[in-house]
This record gives structure tokens, C-alpha cells and sequence, in this order.
């Protein structure tokens, strides 16, 4: 293997902000933040949605605006007399 071309393979600590969910994989993801888990200093990667905050995984549905997408379409294929 070449030298000096591969990037830094690491443990980094994923966190959930919507679900506030931490875990840890290792990662080559580049990061300036760190923080404290289980005992141990990692950097840290913050990210939206995970398995822990995603509705597929969760089962909860997302409610959508239902009633404004009923009243275009009627306004928008309703019938001309």
C-alpha cells in the first residue's frame, strides 16, 4: 500500500440531535468536535436521522397537511359549468 494516501480510520461517535442517540462506529469521517462516551474521549459527527429517529424504523408516521393538497387538487380539476 502506498503511503500517506489512505485517510484516517477511526472510532467516532454518531449523534442522533432529533432523537438524541449517541453510538459508536469507526468511520474516515472528518470531524473538530469531540466528546466524552462510555469513559473515553471520541470526536464526535452530528447528524439528523438515524435508526433511532427515522419514522420507517420507529413505526411512527409523519402527519401530513392532508387537507391543503385535497382543497389544490378540487381547486385545481374542479369542474367548469
Amino acid at each position: 500500500m502506498k503511503k500517506d494516501i489512505h485517510p484516517e480510520y477511526k472510532e467516532v461517535v454518531f449523534h442522533d440531535l432529533s432523537a438524541d442517540y449517541k453510538f459508536i462506529t469507526r468511520s474516515c469521517v472528518n470531524t473538530t468536535e469531540t466528546t466524552e462516551f462510555e469513559g473515553a474521549t471520541y470526536p464526535v459527527f452530528k447528524i439528523e436521522v438515524s435508526s433511532q429517529s427515522h419514522p420507517f424504523y420507529t413505526g411512527k408516521n409523519v402527519l401530513l397537511d392532508t387537507t391543503g393538497r385535497v382543497d389544490k387538487f378540487n381547486k385545481r380539476y374542479a369542474q367548469k359549468n
